[in-house]
């Protein structure tokens, strides 16, 4: 008998999505390109930069026939002002802006935005920060300088969103509505267990209270229902 399907993406479905993220690399040795179901990679030309998804990129990398350029984002300068951005405010910090597009081609939305390239924004997070780091740090980070440190800013960065996260679900519970903007693909599915929970308690807690309300407005007319006939008796009599 198969299992239930949890909700959503899991964390390793996300991360699987995130391989397709295109990054920087600076080949080592000529390489032809190669036919890919999400198109043809361009040839690869030493000392020539060019974009390939990050799959393609670390088996490249653990074969010595590439070097990868980290995003600007994933710096200790960037990381670090982010991380007071983050901790000085109650919101999420702001999305990558999307790139300008003609009118005639169809708008791009994560993952297929340059987020991980060597021209990435360098002050805003993409929408597969966590996961893109977490591959670059483990298979480059010969590639990445203070690598070291900027697992620490990860670190805190990750902590300081999971804080906001939880915060968001004790508005939640509070019956407000709270402002999601910002919040990372891997964010989302591994919050998705426990904000899920809390939104399926709240329902069953509204339900608790219209079938409560419906059984007082029940009691309510029977009681006004005796009260009337009681009355009656008494005027016959």
């Amino acid at each position: 008998m198969a299992l239930p399907l949890p909700c959503g993406l899991t964390p390793p479905e996300v991360a699987f999505l995130c391989e397709w993220e295109l990054v920087t690399v600076i080949p080592r040795q000529r390489l032809e390109g190669l036919q890919l179901l999400g198109g043809p990679t361009a040839p690869l030309i030493p000392p020539h930069r060019t974009l390939l998804p990050i799959w393609l990129a670390l088996l490249l990398k653990r074969q010595n026939r590439a070097n990868i350029l980290p995003p600007a984002w994933l710096s200790p300068t960037s990381l670090d002002a982010i991380l007071q951005l983050e901790t000085s405010s109650p919101q999420f910090s702001d999305p990558a802006p999307l790139p300008p597009t003609p009118s005639t081609s169809i708008p791009l939305s994560p993952p297929f935005l340059p987020a991980a390239t060597a021209d990435a924004p360098d002050e805003t997070l993409p929408y597969h920060w966590l996961e893109l780091s977490t591959l670059l740090l483990e298979a480059a980070s010969d590639d990445i300088p203070s690598a070291d440190h900027m697992r620490r800013l990860l670190r805190d960065l990750c902590e300081v969103r999971m804080a906001k996260l939880r915060a968001g679900v004790d508005v939640l519970e509070g019956g407000r509505e709270v402002k999601m903007n910002g919040v990372g693909a891997m964010e989302v599915s591994e919050g998705r267990a426990f904000i899920g929970g809390v939104v399926d308690g709240l329902r069953k807690l509204a339900v608790g209270k219209e079938i409560s309300r419906r059984e007082r407005e029940v009691e309510e007319r029977e009681l006004g229902t005796e009260r009337e006939a009681e009355e009656d008796d008494e005027m016959g009599s």
